[in-house]
């Protein structure tokens, strides 16, 4: 899997951070809530819109 796919930039979105799939969740918000200590179960029992991809994605972005 690459992140390439999932992790889109659009600079009129959130201050053109980098975000899943053109939603509003950043990268950086899923990073924080795996710093934070969530499980990747609990972020996507809260955020029922992201995938487990989602999640790796956004660690394979961060440690490019």
């Amino acid at each position: 899997m690459s992140y390439r796919n999932i992790i889109t930039i659009e600079p009129g979105k959130r201050g053109g951070k980098p975000c899943i799939r053109r939603m509003r969740i950043t990268v950086y918000d899923v990073l924080g809530w795996l710093a934070a200590r969530m499980s990747h179960a609990e972020i996507l029992d809260d955020f029922p819109e992201l995938t487990e991809e989602d999640i790796i994605a956004c660690l394979e972005f961060a440690a490019g």
